[in-house]
């Protein structure tokens, strides 16, 4: 597909991955919409952009609802989603009990599975309802999920859970949406240099980044921007997992670490 013109909407728009993401769509001529949690965030990534900034919390549908309406509305047709907004935290289920460890791992299951899911559904709805292009193209869809879907340290049961249900639902999709020539594909991105990193125990990212046979460093934000943008314009890549990790597989971990 050619992404010059194109509506796209990225959630999570404001930094990390998603901005990246958003930066080289806009410089290949797409037209961005960033929806974000933080508002002065997505605000200021958008004048950089010259993209549609819309505030959006993906854990809470209305929120949701209201954003991927007003974005598709604003940028019609959008034939592309990148759904990069989520959350990343260890959480052991070994602890003192009434410590909360239910509820953020609830929250944890309700931004990155279920807040991906509903941002698909919505969009994707839109983009039913725009006339395909001439080889029957509505659009694609980009998901993100992570090598912990895979591979997952101790303690990360609910974000490998939820990272691990994206990650599931590609092929569903990709068989739903194909009727309608609507792609589906994720990626599941190793350690990326993020403001998220930071919240990685240090013992853990060092370990990680000793068994990632080439290159041993955190990927760069641009190498998983450039990697969307080639699955938006290859019409044959579809229903596709593909993990940008430096082919690290990760052992055992202890919680210790």
């Amino acid at each position: 597909m050619d992404i010059e013109g194109v509506g796209s909407i990225v959630t999570g728009g404001a930094s990390g991955m998603g901005y990246a993401t958003a930066q080289l769509l806009a410089r290949a001529g797409a037209r961005v919409a960033l929806l974000d949690i933080d508002r002065a965030g997505v605000e200021r990534a958008a004048a950089a952009l010259d993209a549609h900034p819309f505030v959006c919390n993906v854990a809470d549908p209305l929120s949701t609802e209201k954003a991927v309406s007003a974005a598709s509305e604003a940028l019609a047709p959008v034939r592309i989603l990148v759904t990069c907004a989520g959350i990343g935290r260890l959480e052991p289920i070994v602890c003192p009990a009434g410590d909360g460890t239910l509820a953020r791992m609830c929250e944890t299951i309700q931004v990155n599975l279920i807040g991906t899911l509903n941002v698909v559904r919505l969009a994707v709805n839109a983009m039913i309802n725009e006339a395909a292009l001439e080889d029957g193209t509505r659009g694609v869809v980009v998901m993100v999920g992570s090598t912990a879907a895979h591979d997952g340290p101790a303690a990360s049961a609910a974000y490998s859970a939820s990272k691990g249900g994206i990650v599931s639902m590609t092929v569903p999709l990709a068989r739903e949406l194909g009727d309608h020539g609507i792609r589906v594909n994720t990626v599941s991105p190793g350690i990326v240099a993020t403001p998220m990193l930071a919240h990685l125990p240090k013992p853990l990212l060092e370990e990680v980044l000793r068994l990632t046979p080439f290159p041993k460093r955190a990927g760069d934000v641009t190498e998983f921007a450039e990697l969307v943008l080639h699955i938006c314009r290859n019409d044959f890549l579809n229903g596709a997992v593909i993990r940008l990790d430096g082919a690290c597989r990760s052992p055992y971990y202890s919680q210790t670490l």
